[in-house]
């Protein structure tokens, strides 16, 4: 056969079949804090408008059952990270001084993809501890993400809400200034600054006692700082500082694949979104930052475009886990929420229980390889790992990742069908998913917690009881009726399954 016609077959032959996937596309999550399932307008949500999240789902698969771990952030980063549920290591929200939970030497999502060649980065917010006991903020703090698997490291140490309320880059807190030390404590008063409870005149909106310590920005935060004035961030500028490190990672790996977990501030509280996006819906500061971190999903896709990486660039859209409005600052979002329904249809949100919690908005896009389309597949954060490892060829180890599957197939788009089970955390229990069967554990908290128990549960309706719930979501997607006494072989089924998992895991 001549050269010419030789050539013209296999052209003939790669046009007639699909084009084989990249071996080593870029991957870029984009992980928000507390946003809702119906937060986003391919979800459902019209007082705000999200068109560059909508562009992804429109050309993208959309996950219509896909959760977080948890159904509060610490644990659910945790999760995402290392392929195992954070209730293994007794995990819940951490103060901004804790030590590193997860320990050097730990496989993570990021070291298990630097086997596969790829350079690393973290830019946002963190809040998995730093450091080895009582960190020392004027020297290099680790270790951090540098020592489990990323290359770069832009952070937010802990929360907006928490101190210290500067910017961490690698080990070094940008700007510090040497003669104007940073102390940290979340014990007795460190420092002069005012604490909300002192000079409430000061605030730009009122707080609840747990966030009334040190004023940074017009906001009281958790925790006291001292020194560390140059250093202070301004919440105003997170979107444009966070932003463009994005950028300048993304630019400077552009040859070579890249993993860029991009972890939001938005829209956890304090919401104080950039001016040029106040009054941009009219549900106050919640739906500003949601508009703020849409438009920040705009420019990181259009980075990838400009540069020619779009096709070759896998991104997941989701968040750490449910929303919650009054979350401890009075920025009216409760009383401007107006029609919108920031979980969409399911019952809870943030700390819960119910399937609000950790129901995430979930979105996979990757040009050329996914389908845009909808998946009923249930799948958790945790399958993230595995998955990943498997469509890269990663071995995984006995002992790694023991919670997380290989969903590779579902996450493509390849398959509706994913997870058997999953496990989701609340604050104080945990439930199980079977399918379309939804239990609940009972919880049975004993003297002055049950009162405590009680009120948390009125406040965040968080399905908290002292008997079993069963919950049939094929039928009741909002949770209404507890049908445990309906069916009794099943709960105890599902209950043992529970006890089973928590202690084997899902890989053993």
């Amino acid at each position: 056969m001549k050269k010419n016609a030789l050539f013209g077959l296999i052209l003939l032959l790669v046009s007639c079949g699909e084009a084989p996937a990249p071996d080593k596309p870029n991957i870029i999550i984009l992980y928000v804090d507390d946003l809702g399932y119906g937060d986003i307008g391919v979800n459902g949500a019209t007082a705000v408008q999200t068109p560059n999240i909508d562009r992804l789902a429109a050309g993208g698969l959309n996950f219509t059952d896909a959760h977080s771990t948890a159904a509060t952030c610490t644990p659910s980063r945790y999760a995402l990270l290392t392929g195992e549920h954070g209730f293994r290591s007794n995990l819940d929200i951490v103060d901004g001084d804790a030590s590193a939970l997860i320990r050097p030497g730990k496989p993570t999502l990021p070291s298990m993809l630097k086997k596969a060649g790829y350079s690393t980065a973290v830019i946002g917010k963190w809040h998995l501890g730093l450091g080895d006991g009582v960190v020392d903020w004027n020297k290099e703090v680790k270790p951090g993400p540098r020592e489990i698997g990323f290359d770069y490291s832009f952070l937010m140490p802990s929360t907006g809400d928490r101190v210290p309320s500067v910017y961490l880059e690698n080990h070094t807190i940008i700007g510090l200034d040497p003669n104007d030390p940073i102390a940290v404590s979340y014990g007795e008063k460190v420092g002069s600054r005012p604490t909300g409870r002192e000079r409430p005149d000061l605030l730009r909106y009122q707080a609840d006692d747990q966030h009334s310590d040190t004023i940074i920005n017009g906001v009281s935060r958790i925790g006291t700082m001292a020194g560390g004035e140059a250093a202070l961030w301004l919440d105003e500028e997170f979107v444009d500082i966070f932003t463009g490190k994005a950028r300048d990672f993304i630019r400077g790996n552009k040859d070579d694949p890249f993993f860029l977990f991009y972890s939001f501030h938005d829209i956890h509280v304090p919401r104080l979104p950039n001016p040029r996006f106040i009054g941009k819906t009219d549900m106050g500061p919640r739906g500003d930052a949601i508009a703020q971190m849409d438009w920040v999903v705009g420019e990181i896709t259009a980075e990838l475009e400009m540069l020619g990486l779009a096709e070759n660039t896998l991104i997941l859209f989701t968040s750490d886990n449910g929303p919650v409005l009054n979350d401890g600052y009075s920025d009216q979002a409760v009383e401007r929420l107006g029609n919108h329904k920031p979980a969409g249809i399911y019952k809870g949100g943030k700390y819960s229980a119910f399937e609000a919690g950790t129901r995430m908005p979930t979105i996979i896009h990757w040009p050329g390889t996914v389908d845009a389309g909808v998946s009923e597949a249930l799948i958790s954060q945790v399958d993230l790992y595995a998955s990943l490892a498997a469509m890269l060829g990663v071995e995984i180890a006995d002992g790694e990742a023991v919670d997380s599957l290989n969903v590779v197939d579902a996450l493509l788009g390849r398959s509706e069908t994913a997870r058997d089970y999953i496990i989701e955390e609340s604050v104080v229990t945990l439930s199980l998913r079977k399918g379309n069967w939804k239990y609940i554990a009972p919880t049975s908290p004993q003297g002055n917690e049950r009162a405590q128990w009680v009120a948390i549960d009125k406040a965040i309706e968080g399905g908290f009881t002292a008997q079993a719930q069963l919950y049939n979501l094929a039928e009741d997607p909002t949770e209404q009726n507890n049908i445990a006494n309906d069916h009794p072989e099943l709960v105890q089924e599902m209950s043992q399954k529970l006890a089973e998992l928590r202690i084997s895991g899902f890989r053993n």
